[in-house]
């Protein structure tokens, strides 16, 4: 595709990245027919051609309004597109860099201003979204029925297991896992503890970054991942084989690290060998003797939903489904595998009304054979399923924790 950014971005390592990016598309539109959004709107300004179309015209110096950025908002960044894309556009980082620089050019209306300013603010938050939690789980009956759905059932995890292997792995706790569903970790533990390995948390480390850097605001999600790089340091030197990833949302951002702060004179080589340490759960439970994991078990078949960070970002499509076969879990048939729930990080709360649509095929489409329960690996997916499943909801790792 040929480009003319304008000065302003072209001279910019962001806009010659972007550029870069165009160039490589060639508008053939394959994209389209994995496109959750574009499958359900039938506009081509909601599909990622038309998007990038939309893009290039704003780095270009065209004429950029409201409209043009709601067709961008609409858009989940579930990256389908690029595992479509015969010429590997990256699609979603032009999707970051040019929402980012979107944002500084032309301000939000002040209700979605605070809306974003308050998301960025509590749920990297450990501790304030935990809080709030708990007085959502206490006053649930009490709240109106789209926000009542939407906060799940406390739960109670499972102590971490008490005895220290030589092999020792880290794992990001992150900022709504650890309250809204701790026995995600606590299960990873204690099935990584009869693998012969210990799990650790670095308790420095909160937030992967991805809630600030893909709310446009890049700055704030940088320096998250400096803290955690900094929090998982010590131990990545002493030796840790690996950096865990309990949640795809956040592995998809980690690996990106090196990427993002390839710039940093600071940063650059430890981001790198964070990335590369990097890896999901259940790529690492693959490449071990999972024997001692057999399920004795189970009470009827078991609906694998793969979220988009873990097939299209992390490229691990599958991977948890031969773990899940080899521990001997009975699997359900599925369809639209490649499209979106919805969840999305913070688009169910941005997008609600498109995100619930895209909830309700993603519920038909795991549950056409009448499972048992769902099994997903991405806390963001596992609480919007949740809100409205006819069964049971959980991480797929729960089920080898018995």
């Amino acid at each position: 595709m040929k480009t003319n950014l304008v000065s302003q971005f072209a001279n910019t390592a962001e806009g010659q990245e972007a550029e870069s990016i165009l160039r490589a598309c060639v508008h053939c539109g394959f994209c389209t027919a994995t496109c959750p959004t574009y499958q359900e709107l039938n506009d081509e300004r909601d599909g990622p051609r038309g998007r990038i179309y939309l893009m290039k015209q704003f780095l270009e110096g065209g004429e950029v309004t409201e409209k043009t950025r709601q067709h961008l908002d609409r858009c989940l960044t579930c990256r389908s597109c690029e595992t479509t894309c015969p010429s590997g556009v990256q699609y979603g980082r032009l999707v970051d860099i040019s929402r980012g620089l979107m944002e500084q050019e032309m301000p939000r209306p002040a209700k979605e201003r605070y809306l974003r300013m308050a998301l960025a603010k509590v749920l990297p938050n450990r501790s304030l979204f935990g809080f709030l939690l708990r007085l959502g789980q206490l006053f649930q009956p009490l709240l109106p029925k789209p926000l009542k759905a939407k906060v799940p059932p406390r739960q109670h995890p499972n102590p971490w297991p008490a005895a220290s292997h030589q092999r020792v792995v880290l794992a990001l706790a992150g900022c709504v896992q650890p309250s809204a569903t701790p026995n995600t970790n606590a299960s990873a533990a204690r099935v990584l503890d009869r693998l012969g390995i210990t799990m650790v948390e670095a308790p420095e480390a909160g937030c992967c970054g991805a809630v600030n850097y893909h709310l446009a605001n890049h700055d704030d999600g940088l320096d998250a991942m400096r803290r955690n790089i900094d929090a998982w340091w010590p131990a990545v030197e002493a030796g840790a084989e690996a950096i865990i990833m309990t949640a795809s949302g956040c592995g998809a951002m980690v690996q990106d690290y090196g990427h993002l702060l390839k710039d940093d004179p600071v940063y650059a080589v430890r981001a790198q060998r964070v990335s590369e340490l990097t890896v999901d759960l259940g790529a690492f439970l693959l490449k071990q003797d999972l024997e001692p994991l057999k399920v004795s078990r189970q009470a009827g078949k078991v609906a694998f939903h793969c979220p988009c960070t873990l097939q299209h970002a992390m490229k691990q499509s599958g991977t948890v489904e031969q773990v899940l076969r080899k521990a001997g879990v009975e699997l359900a048939e599925t369809k639209d595998k490649h499209l979106c729930c919805g969840s999305a990080g913070t688009y169910s709360i941005t997008q609600p009304e498109l995100s619930q649509r895209l909830l309700d095929n993603k519920i038909k489409a795991l549950t056409i054979d009448n499972p048992a329960m769902i099994a997903t690996a991405n806390i963001g997916c596992q609480m919007h399923i949740g809100s409205k499943s006819p069964v049971p909801v959980s991480h797929w790792i729960e089920l080898l924790d018995r």
